[in-house]
């Protein structure tokens, strides 16, 4: 079943609609190119974190979203949101109950049906080539048609703004048309995006005044003012916000769904979603980023890992007083959480909270801090980054804190050898010696590169002793040439990030070569993971 909602004192119609558009609008991103098991992921994450409408797609259209809404049918049951069918008003000269996508709406089983229209005259007689009374006919023919199947109808009047700009008493009709026929909401969409909040604001107010209808809001994103449209329009009197999950869509992308709802509900004290959803929103946005298989955006607002990231000393400071100083919300409220990055540009307030963040009491001793921060400007004038390594930094920080270095094992050399072959490949081995627990190990192993083979020798040298590294796994690995020294003799700075069942860290590594950089990356990298797993280091 697809409507099926608990009485749990929040309902989907109660004034105010949040409409998602990512399964639809949203895949129109390019490099998006969803499964239908990928929208059915998504549509139970939207679900979850408590928005009113799903538009699921055009079923009719391909035979992906035709599946969808089947299995969203048997395979779903909606706990918040409605599914949306979306599609278009009836073909000219063709009867609504003789149009064939317009029986593919209703036979999708959804609830609800978002119909697109011309609102632009240019576009109805160029784009539909038809007339404009006819267009008007379309639209109340099938706004009719499914209201008349028992269906709730939206209609997206497409290029309003721009159709209000040319001919304002034409678009007017245009919505008066969908209202009278028994349309819930008429959807205002800036299709090319290239409104401001001013003008979209004052075209709502005047929409309202002139039709009375219960207006919506679709905002493209290429003015960059897609989020704050969206805002204007609501300030403005519309109750109906069309937005996608971090703001996929087509060309540069629609209204940012998140900060949407967290502008809605933290700064205008307005509910759109049930009780305790808003903490999930930072899980959300980035699982939905997951399944898409694009990298979430790490300075996006509210949820991005950078969004309540402090770097400055200064800021830092004022932090260490009061972290409202320099938030503008506490970050749990969104589920996301405030970040210490420790640089050249820190002072001891930043590595006394990052400290505290670590877990790390370095109990006010200025002394200590004062080398910390001195020996951190130190590393990073030679190259290394501890912003971007925290894991290299937490190494760093102990040592200075107990006056010796984590330490599991011993190096007594290492080698990478690449072998140019006839035949144009390569070969690559590394060899490993260290000591570790009394014992003296010489471990070799092939990769597919020279820092691929040494990471496997390391851990053919170490696995028997500490089984824990077992579950340490390389997810990435960085490499920039620094400024300094031209060509070949430049400096070279390599990020590695490693992972286990509970998480993923960064580490730094600085040589003058890229084999010796990514060494000492890899070292950092097994140090922590040992750590974090609750290997006790070796005395000394």
């Amino acid at each position: 079943m697809t409507d099926a909602h608990p009485d749990d004192g929040f309902h989907v119609d109660d004034g105010f609609h949040v409409f998602d558009t990512t399964l639809r609008d949203g895949a129109q991103r390019e490099g998006i190119n969803l499964t239908v098991a990928d929208k059915l992921t998504i549509a139970r994450h939207l679900d979850d974190f408590g928005v009113g409408f799903i538009e699921g797609g055009w079923p009719g259209a391909n035979p992906r979203d035709t599946e969808f809404f089947r299995r969203a049918r048997e395979e779903i049951v909606f706990r918040h949101a409605r599914l949306v069918a979306f599609g278009a008003t009836r073909r000219a000269g063709v009867r609504a109950e003789d149009d064939p996508q317009v029986a593919a709406l209703l036979d999708s089983g959804a609830p609800v049906v978002t119909l697109v229209a011309k609102s632009h005259d240019r576009h109805v007689e160029l784009a539909l080539r038809t007339t404009l009374d006819e267009n008007l006919a379309m639209i109340r023919d099938t706004v009719a048609h499914l209201r008349a199947h028992g269906r709730r109808v939206f209609v997206d009047c497409e290029h309003f703004f721009d159709g209000y700009r040319a001919n304002p008493k034409y678009a007017l009709r245009v919505v008066r048309t969908a209202h009278e026929a028994g349309a819930d909401v008429v959807v205002l969409c800036d299709t090319n995006g290239g409104m401001l909040p001013d003008r979209i604001g004052a075209v709502v107010a005047e929409v309202l005044a002139a039709t009375g209808a219960r207006l919506g809001i679709h905002a493209q994103d290429d003015t960059g003012c897609a989020v704050a449209n969206t805002l204007a329009a609501v300030d403005a009197g519309a109750t109906h916000v069309q937005c996608t999950a971090n703001g996929y869509g087509e060309r540069v992308g629609n209204a940012n769904l998140f900060p949407v709802v967290a502008a809605l509900e933290l700064k205008h004290d307005r509910r759109v979603l049930p009780p305790g959803k808003l903490a999930e929103m930072t899980r959300v946005s980035h699982a939905i980023a997951e399944v898409v298989n694009l990298t979430p955006s790490t300075h996006q607002p509210y949820v991005g890992v950078s969004a309540f990231a402090h770097k400055a000393g200064l800021h830092a400071s004022a932090i260490k007083v009061d972290p409202d100083l320099y938030q503008h919300i506490d970050p749990e409220r969104v589920g996301n959480t405030m970040r210490m990055l420790v640089s050249d540009m820190a002072g001891r307030a930043s590595v006394e909270l990052k400290g505290k963040e670590l877990g790390i009491d370095l109990g006010g001793d200025r002394e200590l801090v004062g080398r910390v921060v001195e020996r951190v400007k130190e590393r990073e004038a030679q190259g290394y980054t501890y912003e971007a390594a925290d894991a290299s930094f937490e190494l760093l920080l102990r040592a200075e804190v107990t006056g010796r270095a984590l330490r599991y094992y011993r190096v007594e050399s290492w080698r990478a050898i690449v072998e140019d072959r006839p035949d144009g490949t390569h070969a690559n081995e590394a060899t490993v010696k260290l000591w570790a627990k009394g014992e003296r190990i010489v471990a070799t192993a092939e990769g597919n590169g020279p820092v691929n083979a040494l990471d496997r020798a390391l851990r053919v040298a170490l696995e028997r002793i500490y089984p824990e590294l077992a579950a340490l796994e390389l997810t990435d690995y960085k490499v920039r040439i620094l400024e300094g020294s031209l060509g070949t003799g430049s400096i070279t700075r390599v990020l590695v990030s490693t992972s286990d069942e509970r998480g993923e860290w960064s580490t730094v590594g600085v040589a003058e070569n890229v084999i010796a950089a990514s060494w000492q990356a890899l070292d950092d990298a097994y140090v922590y993971g040992l750590w974090r797993a609750g290997v006790a280091p070796l005395g000394d």
